[in-house]
């Protein structure tokens, strides 16, 4: 079992920057792959990124070359760099530990499918 918090949201003007954190608790932080996901308001949650135990990313199109995902498993601790934020960020941010049995067969991808253990989200606002 794995249990996530997540901190660092807040009200940003566009072009700003947050950084996202989610502490992990559970013996299997290192093993799973980790993923940022987000839900607009009024729309479907998303994937937004996601890493594996070494270091593998992959981005939503959406974010590449403005967001980056990095994790430090001595801290148990998954980060998300937001940089050149836009108002279309604006979301509830959920961190995820991953099974791998979702990660490795794409599953992860798509929200609805996923199995994973979720955390209790974080809000970002992007004002323009």
């Amino acid at each position: 079992q794995v249990q996530l918090v997540e901190s660092g949201g807040g009200l940003v003007q566009a072009g700003g920057s947050l950084r996202l954190s989610c502490a992990a608790s559970g013996s299997s932080f290192s093993i799973n792959p980790m993923g940022w996901y987000r839900q607009p308001p009024g729309n479907q949650r998303e994937l937004v990124a996601a890493i594996t135990s070494g270091g593998i990313t992959n981005y939503a199109d959406s974010v590449k070359g403005r967001f980056t995902i990095s994790r430090d498993n001595a801290k148990n601790t998954v980060y998300l760099q937001m940089n050149s934020l836009k108002p279309e960020d604006t979301a509830v941010y959920y961190c995820a530990a991953i099974t791998l049995n979702s990660y490795y067969s794409g599953a992860y991808l798509y929200p609805d499918e996923v199995d994973a253990y979720w955390g209790q989200g974080t809000q970002v606002t992007v004002s323009s």
